[in-house]
């Protein structure tokens, strides 16, 4: 069981896994103060977190579910109140979210996912080519210069954002994932997000394409009961974010376990370890989203012994999950691409899985194993213990990582 102690939150993420191992302390469901004084729940443990991802007295709908906030005593300011304003598969529930659900599924079936391979493997082979050129010993930020252009390119195509749309839409992250970003901030980078995607659905209403932004706006006016203005637009802002931030950290995530643990990173380069492995134990030890907003109680539910009181928030500690001692063992903590059990909840479970969870899979494998191909003597640039944390507790990911791309020798030579 959990003490009755708030655990307040690091709103800058700066300690993911030791913040989530004193969680784990107290129990695999405990007590949390949300930046802003909020209190909420945090799962850590991996069969309490399968459950409530699959059970459906836990809702993601606020304004039915979220006492609080459906009673107005959540602060305008609280730093998370956009996870509870969007509408769209991230705050809806039941039928509602069946409804959304269905609109978007067939964008992410394995027929239109496999037509995306030749593309991605276009996007990426440009990108490298790009680095290829840049003189020997320069420092490159494999997030900002690869990782981001990767998923925010590949997500971009398969909803139709014109390229010269895309920086304004995504910019360099969603602001919605950190808590350290001001209400001001947060509203002013919303708006001008919000107009760019009001511009491009009024662009495809002219022209429509083969492309999800152009079917949700043709279900949108065929029958404006299957989705409503409102929610076309925050559901075109919501695929775009989450198609790219995740799937950048998890490239990131992943190329900087292998840069960092020599001998797993032999094992793949000889072939003796495959890809595959190295994204499932990087999603496992290193989930790119870390603790994710949020659900609620739709009634008293009683958890291993801790009551969730109804109405009550909870958040699901994925970075906690995927190293959960008793599914893993002493060695949770360790990356293993030979491991034989990765389990893992990072693409969610159940009802709320994530949709986009095999395009995510094929961007970031085809990207490792280029740029691993490409550039086999990748290095870091500097010692592993001067990377800095993303800067918030939603998401799990680095900074910066700075690489030489060919390696320490290469740039000292």
């Amino acid at each position: 069981m959990s003490s009755g102690t708030p655990v307040a939150i690091d709103p800058l993420g700066r300690d993911i896994h030791g913040e989530a191992q004193r969680l784990r302390e107290q129990g695999p469901v405990t007590r949390i103060e949300l930046p802003g004084g909020v209190l909420a729940w945090s799962v850590t443990g991996y069969d309490v977190a399968r459950r409530v991802l699959a059970d459906e007295r836990f809702s993601k709908d606020p304004r039915k579910h979220w006492t609080a906030y459906a009673e107005g005593r959540i602060d305008p300011d609280f730093p998370l109140i956009v996870w509870a304003r969007m509408e769209n598969l991230t705050t809806a529930h039941g039928d509602d979210h069946s409804r959304q659900r269905r609109l978007i599924a067939k964008a992410f079936s394995p027929q239109r996912i496999a037509a995306m391979r030749p593309k991605i493997e276009k996007l990426v082979a440009e990108l490298l080519a790009e680095l290829s050129d840049l003189p020997p010993g320069t420092v490159v930020d494999l997030k900002a210069q690869y990782a981001h252009p990767v998923a925010a390119r590949v997500i971009g195509e398969l909803i139709g954002v014109p390229e010269a749309d895309r920086d304004t839409v995504l910019g360099a992250g969603y602001a919605g994932t950190s808590a350290a970003v001001t209400p001001e901030n947060a509203a002013a980078v919303f708006a001008q997000r919000f107009a760019a995607i009001q511009g491009i659905i009024e662009a495809k209403r002219r022209e429509p394409a083969e492309d999800l932004a152009s079917d949700l706006i043709a279900a949108r006016d065929e029958d404006d009961s299957r989705l409503s203005a409102a929610e076309l637009v925050s559901t075109l802002l919501l695929l775009l974010n989450t198609g790219t931030e995740p799937a950048m950290n998890l490239i990131v995530n992943a190329a900087h376990a292998l840069l960092t643990h020599e001998s797993q990173r032999d094992l793949v380069l000889a072939g003796e370890a495959g890809w595959s492995g190295v994204i499932e134990e990087t999603l496992r030890v290193e989930a790119p989203v870390a603790h994710l907003p949020f659900r609620y109680a739709v009634e008293d539910v009683d958890l291993d012994g801790v009551v969730i009181a109804k109405g009550d928030p909870v958040l699901v500690h994925f970075a906690a999950v995927g190293r959960d001692p008793e599914v893993h063992g002493e060695s949770a903590c360790r990356f293993d691409t030979t491991r034989q059990s990765k389990q893992h909840l990072s693409f969610g479970h159940g009802m709320y899985r994530c949709l986009g969870s095999s395009l995510a899979w094929l961007e970031v494998e085809i990207a490792l194993a280029t740029l691993f191909a490409r550039f086999p003597r990748l290095a870091l640039a500097v010692p592993p213990e001067k990377l800095a944390p993303q800067g918030t507790f939603i998401m799990n990911g680095l900074h910066t990582l700075p690489v030489l791309l060919h390696g320490v020798a290469d740039a000292q030579s």
